[in-house]
């Protein structure tokens, strides 16, 4: 008998110390997830960006300084190759068209490397603004130095930008890139609606849906 309880009593201590384990490792697990999703690269909301020097479609250099008289910067990361890009070119004009009067320019930023993806060098992008007419900036990343400061992984990703350089949002231009009659929420105005009345855009992060940026396999 004196066995049978030495033996259940060893058996409970045994459980005791597998759970106590089971615990540390799962609170383990969820802080070292937490502090990982803290520390992914690039500019999160509140953060301040870094303003760039890069060559427009003309041959200039244009950096973000050289709008004098911005309230904010739609800055977008895009290219000709990517066929969710592709059915976001008219949409991106538009908001040029539209916020650019307002003081909110379209900066777009191609950070594809040309070597892997031909289609995405300097002249296919002047081509292709040409045809589409496009009448806002169109830079390259030569070196593909600028987005992975700003963190971004798609084409289009969008970082909206107030006059500080502050990031208000980042994310989607909106919430159908398959239709562009069938938008529900443009992301973009209403983070611009936000800012114009004061206000932190709600929401000020959405989930950019496009290619991923190509590199060189490392």
């Amino acid at each position: 008998m004196k066995k049978l309880i030495l033996i259940a009593a060893l058996l409970a201590v045994a459980v005791s110390v597998w759970i106590a384990a089971t615990n540390a490792n799962t609170t383990a697990t969820v802080e070292t997830t937490a502090a990982a999703v803290a520390e992914l690269p690039g500019l999160k909301v509140g953060d301040k960006a870094p303003d760039f020097k890069l060559k427009n479609i003309d041959g200039t250099m244009v950096s973000l300084a050289d709008y004098k008289d911005a309230k904010g910067y739609i800055v977008i990361f895009t290219c000709n190759t990517c066929p969710y890009a592709v059915a976001y070119e008219d949409r991106i004009q538009a908001l040029h068209a539209k916020y650019s009067q307002k003081g909110y320019p379209v900066v777009a930023i191609q950070p594809n490397d040309p070597e892997v993806q031909p289609g995405d060098a300097l002249d296919k992008m002047k081509q292709r603004a040409e045809e589409k007419g496009f009448t806002f900036a169109y830079l390259l990343d030569e070196g593909q130095k600028i987005y992975p400061v700003y963190g971004a992984s798609r084409t289009p990703e969008v970082y909206l930008l107030d006059t500080d350089l502050t990031v208000r949002y980042t994310g989607a231009i909106d919430d159908n890139y398959q239709d562009a009659e069938a938008v529900k929420v443009n992301y973009v105005k209403a983070a611009i609606k936000a800012m114009e009345a004061g206000q932190q855009p709600d929401p000020s992060f959405t989930k950019a849906i496009g290619c991923t940026i190509k590199t060189k396999k490392k």
